[in-house]
């Protein structure tokens, strides 16, 4: 089993909205038995909340359901136990690398991006519905090369 994390700062706009684009993604392409997807943030702001409303909605317009996931905090067992642990930005890098993680195992998510050549995903929580989309359109693009990168690797 390939074990994927995907991590903001407080789990509620970016991480989720990646954790629900490459769960879609993993069962369009019948790899649920192979890919487990999750999400976490670097702080605990949001634990056991819903994902962002302005967010869901974003998603569920692309036909995506955010709807059941919550809020966690990322901890020391994630950066042992995951094989991706994906940062959304720079800073939630740093936050893992200061949660004591694998500097290795830690990676900026758009490094899989074949359309985008920035190295954060912005933050869209003080912004307006636009600035969902665009988190969308990046985490749909860089999605798709993760999987191709998980496909290669492992051979699915």
């Amino acid at each position: 089993m390939v074990r994927v994390l995907f991590v903001c700062l407080g789990n509620i706009c970016r991480s989720p909205t990646a954790e629900g684009v490459f769960r879609k993604l993993v069962q369009e392409h019948d790899l649920e038995q192979h890919i487990e997807v999750d999400s976490a943030g670097t702080h605990a702001y949001h634990v056991n909340q819903p994902p962002d409303q302005r967010a869901q909605g974003a998603a569920v317009r692309r036909g995506i359901d955010l709807s059941s996931l919550r809020g966690r905090k990322a901890t020391m067992q994630d950066l042992e136990e995951f094989d991706y642990v994906l940062a959304m930005d720079r800073e939630n890098y740093q936050n893992l690398i200061g949660i004591g993680g694998a500097s290795e195992k830690i990676e900026l998510f758009l490094r899989y991006s074949q359309r985008f050549d920035d190295d954060d995903v912005p933050d869209p929580y003080y912004g307006g519905a636009n600035g969902f989309e665009q988190v969308l359109d990046m985490i749909q693009d860089a999605s798709a090369g993760l999987l191709a990168d998980i496909r290669r690797r492992y051979s699915l």
